[in-house]
């Protein structure tokens, strides 16, 4: 599917969302993203798209809400007209101790939560979006969820909503792409080191990079060129692309 001229939507749309939007905009795609607090992360992103000739529109949202995902939808097909390429990137990365989750409150709250913004809403998302698609003919919906998930074991202790969410993201993914097969082809890309977390010890990065086999943080525009392969493949659907550097190999 040829990108220019389609409408995307991607739920975050600050740091790698923000490569991810430029990289669809200089496609020739307009673009909508949400934010929950981070308004001027977004503006900024609208006016980055809008600096290479594309159309750009920032959305505010609770995706952790159902009843709001649906005036998301609308407002995109209101705007553009049409809705080509969802692309779910939002998600509630925390890590939480498991003697934090044996307390009822802080398991019910965490676990809720990430299953919420980082499964629900992207289940729900992708429903709502495929009519829209399949009315223009075609469409692509392209999930975020975490290398060590597609590597199927987890590797790291206290993120127990977090990997549990992820990987029935990862599963949603490949049964989605049965149903909605063949008019909308759904994939996952699962980021490694891409962007370095703010504050992030130095003892920590060596650490990464050292059990990088490419020795280096990927950066946002490696995972906008992953976007737009899954966008401009007519013949990948259901499947996960880890885009880690090789991270997993080690």
């Amino acid at each position: 599917m040829g990108p220019s001229g389609k409408a995307v939507l991607i739920t975050g749309g600050a740091r790698i969302g923000q490569g991810v939007a430029e990289g669809l905009a200089r496609a020739g795609c307009s673009v909508a993203v949400t934010f929950h607090s981070s308004r001027l992360a977004a503006l900024e992103t609208v006016r980055r798209v809008e600096s290479l000739g594309a159309r750009g529109v920032a959305i505010r949202a609770d995706l952790g809400r159902p009843a709001t995902l649906k005036s998301v939808i609308g407002k995109v097909v209101r705007t553009f007209g049409r809705l080509d390429i969802l692309v779910n990137m939002a998600s509630r990365y925390e890590r939480i101790p498991l003697q934090g989750l044996a307390k009822t409150s802080g398991r019910e709250n965490a676990f809720k939560k990430s299953i919420a913004i980082d499964l629900r809403a992207a289940y729900e998302l992708s429903l709502l979006a495929a009519p829209h698609m399949k009315k223009a003919g075609g469409g692509r919906i392209i999930n975020f969820v975490d290398w060590v998930v597609a590597s199927g074991r987890p590797r790291y202790s206290g993120y127990i909503p977090y990997y549990t969410a992820k990987a029935g993201l990862k599963g949603l993914t490949e049964i989605l792409a049965l149903e909605l097969a063949p008019i909308v082809l759904v994939n996952a890309i699962a980021p490694g080191p891409i962007l370095a977390p703010r504050g992030l010890p130095a003892s920590v990065n060596r650490e990464v990079l050292a059990n990088t086999p490419l020795g280096r943080w990927g950066g946002p525009e490696e995972i906008a060129k992953a976007v737009l392969f899954l966008v401009q493949s007519d013949f990948v659907t259901g499947e996960t692309l880890r885009v880690d550097g090789g991270r997993h190999l080690y």
